[in-house]
């Protein structure tokens, strides 16, 4: 049994899977599996795939019809036989302590999860930029989201941890086999971290999450609303486990209230305002309940809310507000950001730390 299996789904990704794969093969931790679930490419990815699989005998390659993210990510799941399984995009890749770190971290915790940063990563002029989503001071002691509910709002990036193969069996935790490649982490983090007894988390970032094509626009109809159905997953998750959506109903009303706002940010302007009225129509349902109070307007803008609420339209307005500011923060992030870690300041400045 190998130490860590890591799946890594593929789907026309030609021009970046060598770089993907060979920060994998590079790993000091040599004692892992890699499977590449190919879904259908159209393109020369599964002869890549092949080609390496005939160079590193630790290459599996599952070659299948296109079915979607979900599917894919759920047959390399299902395939897996390390102790942990972590997880690469195939556009993406890895710094060649990441699992070695990871593993030795979740060893010495007994954890059924350790997560880490990352970095955003922009291929045009090999830029990146730390992704701080873990505060040091959550550093490096063994927690779960009963006794630190913040955990459930940490970001999905499900890239960015490796999981117990025997705690994701138990659990049965997979992801939801809806169309296409959208939004398909939310339920599956959701129940790791809802479920999870044994969390430990690092502040350090390996994974580089490339960002080229991040602010591409969603026009597809059918790709609009697979965010919704994440969210669907979620209540019938909670719905089969009554204690924790007595823990975590309110949680899950957050993560829907942030996560929605950032799918509509992606969504093009010819399916923005519909996306918003099914917005609003959720949320004054809920609210309506009285089951949004003080532990929800902690973490939501309550005028915002309101406004969603009670003015689909103007609060199209408030959508650009929000959508220039967090330009505005990415700009200025990617010049110069500074954080306080064990003890010093870190700065990155144009893309490189200096602490």
């Amino acid at each position: 049994m190998a130490k860590v299996s890591i799946v890594v789904p593929v789907y026309n990704v030609e021009k970046f899977l060598q770089e993907c794969l060979e920060s994998i093969i590079k790993q000091t931790l040599q004692d892992i599996e890699i499977i590449c679930v190919n879904d259908g490419s159209t393109d020369s990815s599964l002869q890549i795939l092949n080609d390496y699989a005939k160079k590193d005998n630790r290459i599996i390659v599952i070659n299948k019809s296109n079915s979607g993210y979900g599917h894919t990510m759920n047959m390399g799941l299902n395939a897996a036989t390390g102790e942990y399984i972590g997880i690469i995009e195939s556009d993406d890749f890895a710094d060649a302590h990441m699992f070695e770190d990871l593993y030795n971290l979740a060893k010495e915790y007994d954890a059924d999860i350790a997560k880490s940063n990352w970095y955003l990563y922009w291929s045009k002029n090999k830029f990146s930029r730390k992704r701080n989503n873990i505060s040091s001071d959550k550093t490096f002691k063994l927690t779960n989201s009963k006794l630190d509910k913040d955990l459930m709002r940490l970001n999905p990036s499900v890239w960015s941890a490796i999981y117990k193969r025997e705690f994701l069996n138990k659990n049965n935790i997979r992801f939801l086999e809806t169309p296409g490649a959208s939004y398909q982490d939310l339920a599956f983090t959701f129940k790791v971290f809802a479920l999870a007894e044994r969390v430990i988390l690092t502040d350090k970032a390996y994974l580089y999450y490339r960002q080229d094509n991040m602010n591409s626009s969603v026009k597809s109809k059918t790709k609009v609303y697979c965010v919704c159905d994440e969210y669907d997953e979620i209540d019938r998750f909670l719905d089969a486990h009554p204690q924790l959506r007595f823990e975590f109903r309110v949680q899950e009303e957050i993560t829907r209230y942030t996560g929605y706002v950032s799918s509509v940010l992606r969504l093009d302007d010819s399916v923005r305002e519909e996306f918003v009225k099914v917005f609003s129509d959720h949320f004054k349902q809920e609210y309506n309940t009285g089951l949004l109070g003080n532990e929800f307007f902690k973490k939501v803008n309550k005028k915002d809310f309101m406004t969603l609420i009670n003015n689909p339209q103007k609060y199209l307005r408030v959508l650009k507000r929000i959508e220039r500011n967090r330009k505005f923060k990415q700009i200025r992030q990617n010049i110069i950001t500074m954080n306080f870690r064990s003890g010093k300041i870190e700065m990155t400045l144009f893309g490189r730390e200096i602490i």
